[in-house]
């Protein structure tokens, strides 16, 4: 898609929700974002978010069927910073390298929102890694505020120490 304007980029892709024949391309933009899971994990996680009435998945769609990105929806009981409850949440949120910094984000997250705005949800999380600083910039440029900076910690504790 070189040599085409962001706007013409931008309007030869369609966003829209989740469709079977999306599997496949969802999965490798999955184990892009999540390299460290195992395809077995993603695809089982992916195979739950669909049976879920509470959750969507939206992807852009590039001219030859192909996906660019997608964005993962669901409902959470309450968010840190949010007010109320319940909150929609982005679970995931991935472009691909060459469409970035063209909007197509944006694109999905608009997406993402109007489906909390039909459910009632007056408010919308995300979260990002620490280090992460591509998707910080990307939350901000959307219009999302940072409310809180975390680190988890995990024990197990099925082995003594």
């Amino acid at each position: 898609m070189t040599g085409i304007s962001t706007e013409e980029q931008q309007a030869r892709l369609v966003v829209r929700s989740y469709q079977g024949c999306d599997w496949a391309e969802w999965l490798r933009m999955s184990r892009a974002l999540f390299p460290g899971a195992s395809v077995e994990d993603d695809e089982c996680e992916m195979r739950a978010l669909l049976t879920r009435d509470d959750a969507e998945v939206f992807v852009a769609v590039r001219p030859d069927g192909l996906l660019a990105g997608y964005v993962e929806v669901d409902t959470r009981p309450y968010a840190d910073g949010c007010a109320t409850t319940p909150v929609g949440y982005i679970e995931a949120w991935y472009v691909d390298p060459d469409l970035r910094h063209m909007g197509i984000g944006r694109q999905l997250l608009a997406a993402a929102e109007a489906w909390a705005r039909a459910r009632g949800y007056r408010e919308m999380a995300s979260d990002a890694l620490l280090e992460n600083d591509l998707s910080h910039r990307a939350h901000r440029r959307a219009g999302y505020s940072e409310v809180d900076r975390v680190v988890q910690y995990r024990k197990d504790l099925t082995h003594q120490a």
